[in-house]
């Protein structure tokens, strides 16, 4: 059903990541005084990548997404799009930016009841002068056939169900060619079938190269987003942190990820010795560590390969123990970067969180029954 017919277009950015946040502070006046939404809150996105924006109402998610429209202004910091500093621009060159580089979703489809859903898609169009006037039905109607609709293009809204009409605010999206997407809570009011379709639909523009940024309350629709972000109380959870650490509340996330230390190990190198002191838990944010036990007479043993998401330490941190029962290096061929709280951040953490500590206490388990028959 889906075919690529966008354009390829050129970022002339050298910078590195499509999307650059840097350093956001976004603050709101209240008779009480200044309420701080976002503190200072610096993210990259690549192009090609769907992320889901996920956080509790009023964690500043959706604050988050307005300094990427334009909806919104920071009140400082920076916020570039390919080569556009956003922030800097006035309204009148903040629209005309918008309608060839942003299309947007929202969660209450917002077309226009007098207009059929063709003509509902052809408006961009007729704003953005992105396409010769004789083109603009011939692309609305190749974008409605994406989406599945095209046989209902000169119905009215309300003749659409709405998961039709939210597919046909993401061609609407589209009509541009727009680099970017943003969808705030696009699934909000549909059905499971619905929301079926027009993940799929998001899922395949990613596919093709567009940048999808799409805030949602459903954590498993997150979840299958090639990148979740979590935002706690105006601030971004680590992202290793709160993949690994998933079961932690929120604020227990955003508790380690002000608490975090990190470390990088060149390729070989030691980074717990066995019986040596084992005193953090350990998460690995890039490369492969190689788990060595080391047997009388001086053989070794590797007992596992862990990657970046994993970790190691718990066994120690839960037991108690002062020596590591055994020794974790970086494997040859790769340098390691390593994310690390400490026993008191860690021990204060399971105390909060039951669901947490016994999934450590099984793979603990296992590991050491592994390790007892080796």
């Amino acid at each position: 059903m889906a075919i690529n017919f966008f354009r390829q277009r050129q970022d002339s950015s050298n910078n590195g990541a499509f999307i650059e946040m840097r350093n956001i502070v976004k603050a709101f006046e209240t008779s009480a005084g200044d309420f701080i939404a976002l503190k200072e809150i610096t993210v990259a996105f690549d192009k090609g990548e769907f992320v889901s924006v996920v956080g509790r109402s009023g964690s500043g998610k959706s604050t988050l997404v307005n300094m990427l429209t334009g909806i919104d202004h920071p009140t400082s910091g920076e916020v570039r799009i390919g080569d556009t500093y956003v922030h800097k621009l006035n309204e009148s060159q903040m629209a005309r930016w918008r309608g060839r580089n942003l299309g947007i979703v929202f969660q209450f489809y917002q077309l226009l009841p007098m207009l059929s859903l063709l003509e509902n898609v052809i408006l961009p169009m007729d704003f953005g002068e992105m396409y010769a006037p004789s083109e603009r039905e011939k692309r609305a109607m190749e974008l409605l056939d994406m989406v599945g609709l095209a046989g209902m293009a000169h119905k009215m809204p309300s003749a659409a169900s709405g998961g039709q009409q939210q597919s046909v605010a993401i061609a609407r999206a589209l009509a541009n060619d727009p680099p970017l997407i943003v969808a705030d809570e696009p699934t909000g009011n549909l059905d499971s079938r619905s929301v079926e379709v027009v993940f799929h639909i998001f899922e395949q523009l990613a596919q093709q190269g567009k940048t999808i940024i799409m805030v949602t309350h459903d954590n498993s629709l997150a979840e299958r987003a090639s990148r979740k972000l979590v935002i706690c109380d105006g601030e971004v959870i680590n992202e290793t942190v709160a993949s690994t650490l998933s079961l932690l509340t929120h604020q227990q996330m955003l508790k380690a990820t002000k608490s975090l230390r990190s470390g990088t190990f060149a390729p070989g190198e030691t980074i717990i010795r066995q019986g040596g002191p084992s005193d953090s838990f350990y998460m690995i944010d890039e490369g492969y560590t190689e788990v060595v036990l080391e047997r009388p007479g001086g053989n070794e043993i590797r007992v596992a390969t862990l990657g970046p998401g994993q970790y190691f330490g718990e066994i120690e941190l839960l037991r108690k123990s002062s020596g590591a029962l055994a020794s974790i290096r970086a494997a040859l061929n790769s340098v390691v970067k390593v994310l690390t709280l400490n026993r008191q951040v860690f021990t204060e953490l399971m105390a909060e969180a039951d669901a947490m500590r016994e999934t450590f206490l099984q793979v603990m388990r296992q590991r050491l029954a592994q390790n007892a028959v080796l």
